[in-house]
């Protein structure tokens, strides 16, 4: 019901704001100003509407003390991309978030994370207001941003918490929209990759213009979008995983056909596996199945979004205005068939499918089960393998739902801004081709081939005892389910701003002193409900711990005020100096009963020297927070998947050691495992974890300072540029430890007593085989609880350079955007390690973060009517995490098993630096067509191979980091533009 609610809402609001804005923007193409008559404007005093991203002041001339990179219309143009996400992690200073390039951990929206502190830790707004978050972690998708009707986006690195509110901690990326649109703008584009995958489509029609004589004006901008998936068994590279210890390319899973399964609990010799044939059994295959094929590179991706936005003069210096947005995306991930991923099963002796051969080796391998003629005796097969290849891959399909709607009034005179918003946003994941653990069960025990021993839901007799094909249309359609999870988010806002000058100035100054003041309340819901599959920790094969529904939420109420004090103006060193300051007071609302609430305080201190005409000093301090967002405060605790190689009690290692033993057996694994030496290492580098959110989180602080100069000198005209240093620091992080934390608090230092501790005991195995992956039903594997203990410390140097000069035949522009991170140590509690991620990857670091990354790009502009620009994309080398390569290296050899790059030698261990390079050109023909050509990639660079187990699943995949380098290759775009 509530979604049918929201869809209805949406459309009544986006037909509503669609009628409006096409109304008014009919006179638009007869009243359409030329450029010059529109910088007349701008020069006589036509009221434009001011958006200074970091600041509640709108004063124009306004410099502030925060850095701000500012990516430009064309720059945007020219990149022609499909959507935000892809435009922003090229950037330098910001890490890969979630996005295109992630299949597996892609819940469906793309977010940014700015200096590598995490997504939550920054916002994306649109003309500087927050929209309503895609779920639980408070973030905005990315794939909501109207980039047809964007102007520029700015990205403020650094606190902005007394601006914005809580999250704006390591900084805003905000995207500007055109104001005062007249006419009419198409664009359709279209590219592929050079082997002929991979197909984007993008089409956006804006329309706009004045009315009432001048007094109004109103735009509507509409768009599609769609892209093709890029299977990673495209690729040569990709299409066997690699081991990245062993450098072996082959399978990766244990999961694979035919069926596998031990019949006890040291499962070493009697660790079985079916042959095609079906009269026995054979050892299974080390290399396991090949799943790299079915993964992607590329998420398939469709969207339809609508943006309306008008504004109206009421009276003298009092505008009315609005601002409406409606998109439906659908994004998809796709990864190998489901299966039986080491369940304990039940059969019978007599099951029709299990043949003579095979009956007696079971028999054999296991005294216990009555194998008497006749006999129709049920047993237990403690860890069953078998991947599902006859039902097909698993899919996850996201439909999200959103609209935002905001309206206003706000005067020129008295400067004032008072509106509301209110946003809702449904998402709804539907996951297909999954094998249901409860049809498995029930259709393994017959006694013929057509009647199930118990016959409820039209039960099919399984046989998983053949090879790949034994399990037949029929068995597929009783065995596999379809699940759905909804998820439905809501934003209301209310704000109010008065800002201007107090008429009153300093005695050195003559420009007034500038003010602003104000107060906003906001209200966050959350609501998660999964369907009765989702819910059952195991049920759908392959789908990872339960989704368990909950409900949460907060609000804010909030007051602040900013200023700016212009000290001293125009004298010898001095030609400005001035200072500016900030303060928000938050109080906090948990709508739970009994939750606590908290107040919050931030504050900013600023300065801008000039001293001379060309040079401007710059530096910043302050406080900002992050409230814990409901994710962190109400998620139920679920056993799901996180990343870990290697297991110290895994093989032979505990063999004669007595302490380690011990320990080994308190986490659940036997002594005869132990003795065997049958315990393995997690199934495909992927390890089980619990953890969930913590009610008794508080708000997190943070300390941020910035300082650097702006050089335009006066003896070299068209040059400009800037160096920033900056460094965060956050106290009380909400953190969960990583893999590598948990698994050191315990072995590290194994002793008599250890096994008794809580970072040993609390590590739980899986009960039949001691590994640390299996059933999230019985394996809950590391323990990551969410505190405020963490710790997060980053600095680094921020630095742009821009040039631009007439070289006779042609304009030369020149601009360059780089960032050196000094360091970025993130610490999950006092006992783990604090862990330096710059310029170095493991499963600990995410996405990887150069030292030094920047883009350079070069234009040749032909008197407007055709212009040539060529951009270098530069990353310096990374290394494998040092801590972990000093106790075991990544593989450094030659690659063995299957595939192109079998017997190439390659070194896991380090990834050399970078470059790519992106060759456009742009034709005007005649006044209002426009084409603009791409070959993004020139040179067909191919990523960087490190096998896909040394880094999260999310990043590392197909043997490389798709969201860091690009894994499709060489791609041609063709954009053609019409503009009335």
């Amino acid at each position: 019901m509530r979604t049918n609610t929201l869809k209805r809402r949406a459309l009544f609001g986006s037909s509503a704001l669609v009628s409006i804005a096409l109304l008014a923007s009919q006179p638009a193409f007869a009243q359409q100003a030329s450029a010059a008559e529109e910088a007349a404007d701008d020069a006589a005093g036509e009221p434009q509407t001011i958006v200074v991203t970091g600041s509640l002041l709108k004063n124009p001339n306004l410099v502030l003390s925060s850095p701000v990179n500012v990516v430009g219309e064309k720059e945007i143009a020219t990149r022609q991309i499909n959507n935000a996400e892809q435009l922003i992690r090229d950037l330098p200073g910001v890490v890969p978030g979630i996005g295109s390039a992630v299949n597996n951990g892609n819940g469906g929206a793309a977010t940014v994370n700015l200096r590598g502190l995490g997504s939550q830790r920054n916002l994306a707004l649109i003309d500087g207001d927050r929209i309503v978050p895609s779920g639980s972690g408070g973030t905005f998708d990315l794939n909501n941003v109207p980039l047809a009707l964007v102007s520029r986006v700015d990205i403020l690195t650094g606190g902005a918490s007394t601006t914005y509110g809580a999250d704006a901690v390591s900084g805003v990326v905000n995207f500007v929209t055109k104001s005062n649109f007249s006419g009419l703008d198409a664009r359709a584009s279209y590219g592929l990759t050079e082997r002929g995958d991979g197909n984007a489509f993008r089409v956006d029609v804006t329309m706009g213009g004045d009315f009432a004589e001048g007094r109004g004006n109103a735009v509507i901008s509409m768009g599609y979008q769609k892209t093709d998936p890029v299977y990673q068994g495209d690729r040569d590279f990709s299409l066997f995983q690699i081991n990245s210890f062993n450098g072996r390319a082959a399978g990766g899973s244990p999961t694979g056909t035919p069926t596998s399964f031990c019949l006890d609990d040291i499962c070493d010799t009697n660790y079985l596996q079916n042959n095609a044939n079906g009269t026995g059994f054979v050892t299974p295959d080390p290399d396991g199945f090949n799943f790299a094929p079915f993964n992607i590179f590329q998420t398939p991706f469709e969207r339809y979004n609508l943006l309306g936005q008008a504004k109206y003069e009421i009276a003298d210096n009092i505008e009315a205005y609005g601002r409406g947005m409606f998109s439906k995306n659908t994004v998809s991930t796709i990864i190998a068939p489901s299966g039986i991923f080491g369940e304990e099963l039940t059969t019978n002796i007599n099951n029709p499918f299990i043949s003579a051969g095979q009956r007696a080796a079971i028999c054999a391998a296991n005294p216990a089960i009555d194998c008497s003629a006749g006999s129709t005796a049920e047993f237990k097969l403690p860890a069953v393998y078998r991947r599902t290849v006859e039902v097909g891959p698993r899919v996850s399909k996201f439909v999200t739902t959103m609209f935002d709607v905001k309206v206003g009034l706000r005067g020129k005179t008295i400067n004032f801004d008072v509106s509301a918003a209110r946003g809702e946003s449904n998402q709804t994941q539907t996951l297909s081709g999954y094998t249901l653990k409860s049809r498995v069960n029930q259709a393994l025990l017959a006694d013929n081939t057509t009647t199930c021993r118990t016959t409820s839901g039209g039960c099919v007799p399984l046989n998983l005892f053949g090879g790949e094909g034994s399990i037949t249309p029929a068995m597929v359609s009783f065995i596999q389910g379809v699940s759905t999870v909804a998820v439905d988010t809501g934003l209301s806002q209310v704000r109010g701003v008065v800002n201007g000058d107090l008429g009153i100035s300093s005695p050195g100054a003559s420009t007034p002193i500038n003010f602003a003041a104000g107060g906003e309340y906001r209200n966050y819901s959350f609501r998660r409900t999964p369907d009765n599959l989702s819910q059952v920790p195991g049920e759908l094969g392959g789908g990872g711990g339960a989704v368990l529904p909950f409900v949460g939420g907060y609000n804010v109420t909030e007051g602040f005020a900013e200023v700016n004090v212009p000290l001293v103006e125009d004298k010898p060193f001095f030609n400005n100096l001035s200072l500016e300051a900030g303060i928000r007071q938050s109080k906090y609302k948990v709508d739970a009963a009994g939750d606590p609430s908290f107040d919050t305080t931030t504050w900013k201190v600023g300065a801008n020297w000039e001293p001379t005409d060309g040079l401007k000093l710059r530096g910043g301090y302050q406080r900002a927070v992050r409230a814990p967002n409901i994710g962190e405060l109400f998620a139920p605790s679920v056993t799901g998947l996180t990343n870990l190689a290697i297991d110290p009690c895994s093989g032979t290692k505990a063999q004669g050691n007595a302490n380690l033993s011990a320990v080994c057996i308190a986490q659940g694994a036997s002594a005869a495992q132990i003795a065997a030496g049958s315990i393995q290492d997690p199934a495909a580098g992927q390890a089980q974890s619990t953890g969930g959110g913590n009610p008794l989180l508080s708000p997190e602080v943070a300390d941020t300072f910035t300082i650097g100069a702006v050089f335009a000198p006066t003896f070299l005209s068209g040059f400009s540029m800037t160096v920033d240093y900056f460094n965060v620091k956050v106290a009380g992080a909400v953190s969960a430890p990583t893999p590598s934390d948990v698994i050191n608090a315990c072995f590290q230092n194994v002793t008599a007593a250890s096994a008794a501790t809580a970072a040993c005991s609390n590590i739980r195995r899986n009960p039949v085989n001691g590994r640390l992956s299996g059933p999230a039903g019985t394996t809950f594997g590391l323990p990551t609880p969410l505190s405020n203990l963490g710790r997060i410390d980053t600095s680094g140097i921020d630095f742009t350079a821009a040039y631009a000069t007439d070289i006779g035949f042609a304009q030369l522009l020149m601009n360059l955007n780089g960032t050196y991170t000094i360091d970025n140590y993130f610490q999950a509690t006092p006992s783990s390690v604090n862990r330096e991620c710059v310029g170095q990857y493991s499963v600990n670091c995410g996405a990887i973060q150069p030292k030094w990354a920047h883009n350079l790009r070069t234009t040749l502009d032909f008197d407007g009517d055709v212009n040539v620009s060529l951009l270098w994309r530069y990353m310096s080398g990374v290394e494998y995490e040092r801590r972990l390569f000093e106790t075991r290296k990544a593989f450094n050899g030659t690659i063995t098993g299957s595939g192109v790059l079998v017997g190439e030698k390659l070194d896991f261990n380090q990834i050399s630096a970078f470059s790519y390079f992106d060759l456009s050109a742009g034709f005007k023909i005649m006044e209002t067509f426009t084409l603009d050509l791409l070959v993004a990639n020139l040179f067909d660079r191919k990523p960087p191979i490190v096998g896909a187990t040394l880094g999260t699943t999310a990043q590392n995949s197909g043997n490389t980091y798709p969201s860091t380098y690009d894994a499709l290759g060489r791609r041609f775009t063709v954009t053609v533009g019409m503009r009335f």
